[in-house]
């Protein structure tokens, strides 16, 4: 039995993996994240328009909600759903908008998953080619006006356009 336990551990040892071989995730700093969404709410605000800002990890979750002063009821789901939607996708909801409106074939992808919101105003957060997280902003007169207040937080904090 223990010859067979031995002979068991040699045949596995190389395949055991320690911690500092695995593979990391990128992911947005807390820091980061709060100011995108700070930087994106404030300029939607200089421009009039009280909004949500939305960033979510590159796994899908929360890391910030912010909504402005008076801004409406649907904003948080809406700049949650398009966070949700660019960090799953990789890429900006707007685009993906336009993907799927060009060919019916692809009119499936709104239904892949009930928290997608595919609507300008969603864009992915990068650094270099690693996607780390999603940004979402809701509540403007247009996804337009919105994909451009996330343009800015991303900016500020360095993020790849």
């Amino acid at each position: 039995m223990i010859r067979s336990l031995a002979i068991a551990a040699a045949l596995l040892s190389p395949f055991a993996v320690s911690a500092k071989d695995l593979p990391t995730q990128p992911y947005l700093p807390m820091d980061l994240a709060v100011k995108a969404a700070d930087v994106a709410v404030k300029t939607c605000a200089a421009k009039g328009f009280n909004v949500s800002a939305v960033v979510v990890g590159r796994d899908g979750s929360t890391q910030v909600v912010l909504k402005a002063d008076r801004s409406g009821p649907h904003t948080v789901s809406s700049a949650t759903g398009k966070a949700f939607t660019s960090a799953a996708m990789g890429r900006d909801t707007a685009g993906l908008a336009d993907f799927i409106a060009s060919k019916p074939a692809n009119e499936g992808l709104r239904d892949m998953d009930p928290r997608m919101v595919i609507q300008a105003g969603g864009l992915p957060v990068k650094f270099e080619k690693a996607l780390v997280a999603g940004i979402g902003v809701g509540g403007a007169p247009s996804g337009d006006i919105d994909a451009a207040c996330a343009t800015e937080g991303l900016k500020a904090i360095g993020a790849t356009l």
